[in-house]
């Protein structure tokens, strides 16, 4: 009994981590209908660039980098928003996508020029290795109980901009009828740029995340994608708690295939995709109207 609730336990904990890979994908997706085939390319960019602020400002923390690299990552996304999204924004489905595909090329290869192909990892001292006792003999890591609380503030904030401030109201009207809020002055270039400012401002958050946890190089960001999109379906695209959820279950999925054999963590989280895919196709707290 204690070894099921051992998997569950360590299975939502990691679960929290493909929720805020998932949290940007599903903002970008739900204001612009934008697929960013370079999103987990973002999320590996963002581990670099932790460390690089790290070792550029002598500091011992990556969660400390934050505090630069998240105001850094928003005017990046806000540029590449103007400069590269909205050009492509307006044709056929395919272009921004073929665009984003360029764009991961684009980084991944940058990113082997200036950090090699070796692997890199965030340190974050006693803290990533600290556990908390629980009752039945179990224990949960300190470092995945914050990312989980991380998850869940970071989803919050999202919901609240979404449904309980103007620019959510105006973000939702530009995704219903973009021409119809373009006529009453709505400047959705610039409401773009700040969506997707928001994105890479989560983004910068995941990837530190991420680059505490394990290992990363420049070639892992397309696993960091699969994972992110999955969670996103799971939940129902548009819904950002069920983005979360989504999150979840696929971490579960993964913990209970990686108890029965280390092999079988990334298949058990694919089989259970494609269980929810067939038993509700739009996921399974889709946006309402889906």
């Amino acid at each position: 009994m204690n070894a099921v609730l051992d998997t569950i336990i360590q299975g939502i904990l990691l679960g929290a981590l493909y929720g805020l890979f998932a949290a940007g994908l599903s903002l970008v997706f739900g204001i612009m209908r934008l697929v960013n085939i370079a999103h987990g390319d973002f999320i590996v960019f963002g581990a670099f660039m932790a460390l690089l602020v790290q070792k550029l400002l002598h500091i011992e923390s990556p969660f400390t980098a934050l505090i630069v690299l998240v105001p850094l990552m928003f005017v990046l996304g806000y540029l590449l928003q103007r400069a590269i999204f909205n050009p492509a924004l307006g044709g056929t489905f395919l272009r921004p996508i073929l665009v984003t595909f360029g764009l991961s090329v684009i980084i991944e290869n940058g990113l082997l020029e200036g950090f090699s192909a070796d692997s890199q990892k965030l340190q974050a001292g006693q803290f990533a290795i600290q556990s908390i006792p629980l009752p039945r003999g179990l224990a949960v890591g300190l470092f995945p109980l914050t990312m989980l609380a991380v998850c869940f503030i970071v989803i919050a904030v999202l919901q609240w901009l979404m449904y309980r401030t103007k620019l959510g109201r105006t973000f939702r009207a530009t995704s219903d009828d973009q021409m119809t809020a373009g006529l009453m002055g709505v400047n959705w270039r610039n409401l773009f740029g700040i969506a997707t400012g928001i994105t890479m401002a989560t983004v910068a958050i995941a990837g530190v995340f991420m680059g505490i946890r394990a290992g990363f190089d420049p070639s892992t960001g397309p696993d960091q994608l699969i994972f992110a999109f999955e969670a996103v379906i799971i939940g129902g695209l548009g819904s950002l708690w069920g983005t979360m959820l989504g999150g979840i279950l696929l971490g579960v999925a993964q913990s209970i295939g990686a108890r029965i054999s280390a092999d079988d963590m990334i298949l058990a989280g694919h089989v259970m995709f494609l269980v929810v895919l067939m038993v509700r196709p739009n996921g399974l707290f889709p946006k309402r109207g889906d």
